[in-house]
């Protein structure tokens, strides 16, 4: 028979969707599941982006430029640029999401068996983009004591080796929350140009910021244009995960003349997911004001509750819409399983993703989990209502 690739058994699973068949026979016992796993925004699409696609008059739906749009480049460029941000044109590749704009990335600055640091815990793909680019990760690990800051550059030098060649964050991030300061970036720009790194900034979250905090990208650091790459996305910006749009940004020519080789290879961006993409830069900022009051709500709702529960930890996220919580549990992989599989409170039960997916050290965050609070607050409610009422049950 046959045998499966090395790389295809190292692969790892999805901790957000592995258990997803759970969940099914769950529903099919006829339980309600609320789903606190998972970063699908319930927030309606920009009518704009849908009305887009639904208006076009295309008679042959052909491949796009590798690159992407030229219209929705010069757009997107405009919008960074009114944000403060500067980039043009040349500096943007349209992807298939963030997700291939990280493979290009990592396929564009690495080889096989070099290395990326990446404080964790840190959003589970990257352990799979990583293998899949056959490289590997090399953590530096953030605490929940110590509200997932950044750790020490310290930390950070003592595991450079000549494999290393890039440092990753995700800013705002996803599983934690954590908004890096502007002191931080600017650490981590030091270290990457003194040991010549790329430093790839995962920014998808970029609007989603609280208590008055501000955004700063790696993309305004003077001096680093031959070390920034930045990753960005349509998915939660504007709620449209199903679209499958990002982007990777850089003003090293070199690194975007390879990337766009990783572009012209798949061909190109899908289309109707461009027409929408691009109207959807035409969304008012009172969409967003609306959004960030409503996630702001949630965000405090969820974190409140949460500390209602004995033995449970928490902190409060400066950003995105997660947060990890550690729970009186010695193992959370077995609790979310049982939770889906043996309880449920009048019918009601909840699906959370095991933090330990998130980390690439070994046994670490067992007790952890990631909740995303995209649920309307009442729903929240009731979901850890039913988190606590579990946690009794089985721990007794």
């Amino acid at each position: 028979m046959p045998k499966i690739s090395t790389k295809g058994q190292h692969m790892p699973e999805s901790p957000i969707r592995k258990l997803v068949p759970y969940s099914e026979i769950a529903k099919k016992k006829g339980h309600k599941v609320y789903h606190l796993n998972i970063g699908q925004p319930d927030i309606k699409t920009p009518e704009v982006a849908l009305n887009a696609v639904k208006n076009t008059n295309i008679t042959v739906l052909e491949y796009s430029h590798s690159a992407g749009f030229e219209s929705y480049r010069n757009k997107l460029s405009q919008y960074y640029q009114t944000h403060g941000l500067p980039i043009n044109v040349a500096d943007i590749i349209i992807t298939t999401g963030g997700s291939e704009a990280l493979l290009f990335a990592m396929g564009s600055t690495m080889d096989q068996d070099d290395e990326i640091i990446i404080p964790e815990p840190f959003y589970a793909n990257y352990n799979g983009f990583s293998t899949a680019s056959g490289v590997k990760v090399v953590p530096v690990i953030s605490t929940i004591d110590e509200g997932f800051a950044l750790p020490p550059i310290a930390a950070f030098e003592k595991l450079i080796t000549p494999k290393t060649k890039a440092i990753l964050i995700c800013n705002p991030g996803n599983p934690t929350g954590y908004l890096y300061s502007k002191e931080e970036i600017l650490q981590l720009a030091e270290i990457v140009k003194k040991h010549d790194l790329f430093l790839i900034a995962d920014e998808v979250y970029r609007e989603f910021i609280y208590d008055g905090e501000e955004h700063f990208s790696i993309m305004n650091v003077p001096g680093l244009e031959e070390n920034a790459i930045m990753i960005d996305s349509v998915s939660k910006r504007y709620s449209m995960c199903g679209a499958r749009i990002g982007c990777i940004v850089s003003k090293n020519k070199e690194v975007m003349a390879t990337a766009m080789k990783f572009a012209q290879a798949r061909l190109s961006p899908p289309t109707f997911a461009q027409i929408a993409s691009e109207a959807a830069l035409d969304t008012p900022q009172s969409y967003f004001d609306d959004v960030i009051t409503e996630y702001k709500d949630r965000r405090d709702t969820l974190i409140a509750e949460l500390q209602k529960i004995e033995g449970v930890k928490v902190t409060t996220p400066k950003g995105a819409f997660y947060c990890i919580a550690k729970l009186p549990v010695k193992n959370a992989d077995d609790f979310a399983q049982w939770l889906l599989e043996s309880y449920d409170l009048n019918g009601e039960t909840v699906m959370v993703a095991p933090a330990a997916g998130f980390y690439s050290t070994p046994n670490v965050g067992l007790d952890e989990v990631r909740i995303a609070y995209v649920l309307k607050k009442e729903d929240l409610i009731r979901s850890v209502e039913i988190l606590k009422d579990a946690l009794k049950t089985y721990n007794k």
